[in-house]
């Protein structure tokens, strides 16, 4: 939304496990062969089956030497197909299963352990792979000496299941995924979105030496380690530099400012609130204006142009002001105002854009750019209500072409509350959506100019798609679930 100034400007998942753990001996092939030791494990684990589609975690651990690039081969005997991938690209070619890493983990330390997700479907059974290849070589256990570059492997492979880490409750994203809607980019400071997620939530930078560290999850799927904060931030103060997306698409968020995505911002403190959610504790994305977060996701799946997206955040009723604009969701690339449709955000405050408000909010609008909507046109939606609770669910879908719809509720306990959904507003159909990700301001902020908004953000993530109704309703039921205090 540009600023005042510029107004041109399948059934429910069901969580089962089959776990199979590969002890490997022959982590070698082009980037190892003159390493001095080599092997690795891998633990794979079905997190959630439904009716022609299931979800899994693979997870691989370095026991040899640090390795910088990675590939790894299985085979399938149940005819499965792996629909999404996050973490690493994949590629199968009948039953073969090939994954390489992403550019942000292709380094695995020794002792280091890399963790992929996928979605698949299948036809029947769903029987676990029986063995992996990393790099050209058969995992076949244990830890070996450099290997000879024209031999081949000594020991035939074996397989062996053991008991594996289980998998974490059903996030968001996995009643997304399961919903025919996967997540594009997923964001939170609080917990995972998957289940089978176990990587970096977000980034923090310390002021005592401009020292970074990531914060990742206690558990699979868990909440966020707030002790790993404490420590490092321990006497001195720390900033959030990073957002990191849990998708595997690579739609991290960095804060508009020099160091960052560039722009006139500042990062977010990383301690000025802590929450527990499900009993651990937690910080939020406490946002002050000069404060956002910018991704150009253009070329890394959230959609554009016209094409159906719907979008979720957990954001507070007690920390709003009127300034634009705390959104979070599709804006522009260029950081400007570019027209009607060229935004698909969610926003949550106080402000009355076009005036005839009833009440003093703060309400979940869509900030389309050219205005934020309360409904279908500039005029005020008797159906809007405020949201005044800790914490608060704002939901936004869009068809691309004919509908959208804005929905609320208390995050803590209830249902959702449809606030609107019908036709988009005259001159937004089409939309035009460019496939930036924007968080804390509006679209034609912060390149040149600073954040004029007020907001706390949680955990949120974009979706491919038009999600249904059913699915919004899971999706609520688990943030509830998820015991925000």
């Amino acid at each position: 939304m540009a600023e005042p100034s510029t107004r041109r400007r399948r059934w429910p998942l069901v969580a089962l496990t089959a776990a199979l753990t590969v002890a490997a001996a022959g982590l070698a092939g082009t980037h190892l062969a003159s390493a001095a030791t080599t092997g690795c494990r891998v633990t794979y684990t079905v997190t959630n089956q439904w009716p022609g589609g299931f979800g899994a975690a693979v997870d691989v651990t370095n026991l040899g030497d640090p390795v910088d690039g990675w590939r790894l081969t299985w085979t399938f005997t149940a005819g499965q197909t792996i629909t999404q991938l996050w973490n690493g690209t994949a590629a199968q070619s009948g039953a073969a299963v090939t994954v390489t890493n992403a550019a942000y983990n292709a380094a695995i330390a020794t002792g280091a352990t890399v963790s992929l997700g996928f979605n698949g479907s299948s036809t029947g059974t769903n029987p676990a792979p029986t063995a992996f290849a990393l790099n050209g070589i058969t995992c076949t256990g244990g830890v070996s000496g450099s290997p000879s570059p024209s031999a081949s492997p000594s020991v035939s492979p074996s397989a062996s299941t053991s008991t594996p880490a289980p998998p974490g409750p059903t996030g968001p994203c996995d009643i997304y995924a399961a919903g025919g809607t996967p997540c594009v980019a997923a964001h939170s400071t609080v917990r995972a979105l998957y289940g089978s997620y176990s990587g970096n939530l977000y980034q923090i930078r310390r002021s005592s030496d401009n020292t970074t560290r990531n914060i990742g999850v206690l558990t699979r799927g868990g909440a966020a380690n707030a002790s790993a904060q404490d420590s490092f931030c321990a006497g001195t103060s720390c900033v959030v530099t990073i957002l990191f997306d849990q998708s595997g698409h690579g739609n991290d968020l960095a804060y508009q400012g020099p160091g960052g995505a560039g722009g006139a911002d500042t990062p977010a403190s990383a301690t000025r609130e802590s929450l527990t959610v499900g009993g651990s504790k937690a910080y939020s994305l406490y946002i002050n204006a000069g404060n956002s977060y910018w991704h150009n996701g253009s070329g890394s799946g959230v959609p554009t142009g016209s094409a159906p997206e719907g979008m979720y955040m957990i954001t507070s009723g007690t920390h709003v002001n009127s300034g634009c604009c705390f959104d979070y969701g599709n804006s522009e690339t260029t950081r400007r105002a570019d027209g009607a449709g060229a935004m698909d955000a969610i926003y949550f405050g106080t402000s009355c854009w076009f005036g005839g408000c009833s009440g003093t909010g703060p309400w979940v609008q869509a900030d389309l750019e050219y205005g934020l909507y309360p409904g279908g046109s500039s005029s005020w939606n008797p159906n809007q209500r405020a949201f005044t609770s800790k914490f608060v669910t704002a939901m936004l879908k869009n068809n691309g072409t004919s509908r959208f719809a804005i929905k609320g509720s208390n995050a803590q306990s209830g249902s959702l509350t449809t606030l609107w959904d019908g036709a988009l507003p005259r001159g937004y159909s089409p939309m035009r959506k460019q496939g930036a990700i924007v968080l804390g301001s509006g679209g034609d902020c912060c390149a040149t100019n600073t954040n004029q908004s007020a907001g706390t953000f949680y955990e949120g993530a974009m979706v491919s798609g038009y999600p249904s109704d059913a699915t919004d309703g899971a999706v609520q039921a688990n943030i509830v679930a998820a015991g925000y205090r």
